[in-house]
């Protein structure tokens, strides 16, 4: 779970941090914003073929190897000079978050018990949220009160510190069988499996599509400071981690597919009320539904996959993780297509932001879909 929270954290860097970051860095929040799609590419890619590569490898080695290279990148790139060296070294450095999310996941399934193994993957993953509470705050506090290089800097004491946190933690011997080519074969031709991928794919588009602005966002919507966008990133942190306490505590009781039809419901709604903000009231009221299904919605997802087929799960977790990653780099560098072309346009203030929220809606919506249509699937099939 600590690891996670480190790999939030970075994850989540960019985004905290935007304002400060294009101001120092002299480019537009459209460029600015492609570092997290660039990213989201790196760990995409990198989740499956890493997975693969790194089979036999004994957990706790491979897992703070990770995160001390997690480090070191974030480290690297507090020093970079400008955006044309921050971009290649920010992807590299992202490269252990495409390791660590799903192997840390693949290693507590192998270890918990089959009736504990959806409270075991859940618990893990609230790092991501304990992640959005603290760490995206305080990288938004940082970043416009210190600078964003200090943010980044942030990061890198987390990943040392949660490196040694692993390995003093973490037992020796921990192998989940690595997977042959067969399994994988088997993997990705399974159209239901494959389906529940997709849902993450999807609502990670829809959600990235704003996330990645919400800095911007508060400031060009509500004239908001450092303070401020502080709170309420916090306050989408606390619902995010409250939103992933529940799932980790009822998971096992009302079924995984019920979980993420219930939450990537709620952000639906958050996004269909979007448009309608006015003050910092009713923004605090629209993330609520968002942030208790944002995480959580992931965790369920990893939980899904582990308890559908537990023999593939290192597979599917990866792949899964990779879906996490290729749905905020759609939704990212869309977003950013988005507010460069209002830009181009003349459009200044909120108007740069329109049509975020409903092209997230539409990523969102399918994902539901897609989702209900693959737990029937797996109903027949089970029968």
């Amino acid at each position: 779970m600590a690891g996670n929270f480190v790999i939030g954290c970075g994850v989540m860097v960019v985004a905290g941090s935007l304002n400060d970051l294009t101001r120092s860095l002299q480019v537009s929040v459209a460029l600015g914003g492609q570092l997290i799609a660039a990213a989201a590419v790196v760990m995409c890619l990198g989740a499956p073929l890493l997975a693969a590569a790194v089979g036999g490898w004994d957990r706790r080695r491979l897992l703070t190897l990770a995160l001390v290279w997690y480090a070191l990148g974030h480290a690297a790139c507090a020093a970079m000079p400008n955006y044309a060296t921050l971009l290649p070294v920010r992807a590299a450095s992202m490269l252990a978050a495409a390791v660590f999310t799903p192997q840390a996941a693949a290693a507590i399934g192998w270890l918990a018990p089959p009736e504990q193994r959806g409270r075991a993957i859940t618990f893990i993953f609230l790092g991501w949220s304990v992640a959005s509470v603290f760490g995206m705050p305080l990288h938004s506090y940082i970043g416009e009160a210190l600078g964003w290089r200090w943010a980044f800097a942030l990061v890198a004491l987390l990943g040392l510190g949660a490196a040694a946190w692993v390995w003093s933690a973490m037992p020796d011997g921990v192998r989940p069988p690595a997977l042959s080519l067969r399994a994988w074969r088997e993997v990705l031709t399974h159209p239901a499996l494959m389906a529940i991928v997709a849902v993450t794919a999807l609502s990670g588009a829809g959600q990235f599509t704003v996330f990645s602005y919400f800095a911007p966002y508060y400031k060009a919507l509500l004239g908001a400071g450092a303070t401020e966008i502080s709170l309420l990133f916090a306050w989408f942190g606390a619902f995010s981690l409250v939103g992933n306490l529940l799932l980790s505590r009822h998971i096992d009781r009302i079924g995984a597919a019920r979980a993420v039809a219930v939450l990537l419901g709620g952000i639906a709604l958050a996004l269909a009320a979007w448009p309608l903000v006015g003050g910092y009231a009713a923004m605090a009221a629209v993330l609520v539904p968002w942030a208790l299904g944002s995480f959580s919605s992931n965790s369920a997802q990893q939980a899904r996959l582990g308890q559908a087929a537990p023999v593939l799960a290192p597979a599917l977790m990866a792949l899964n993780t990779s879906a996490i990653y290729l749905g905020q780099a759609v939704g990212a560098a869309g977003g950013g297509a988005i507010v460069a072309a209002h830009e181009a346009a003349g459009a200044e203030g909120r108007a740069v932001y329109t049509g975020l929220p409903f092209v997230g809606l539409a990523w969102v919506l399918a994902a539901l879909a897609l989702s209900l249509w693959a737990d029937r699937r797996l109903r027949h099939d089970g029968n």
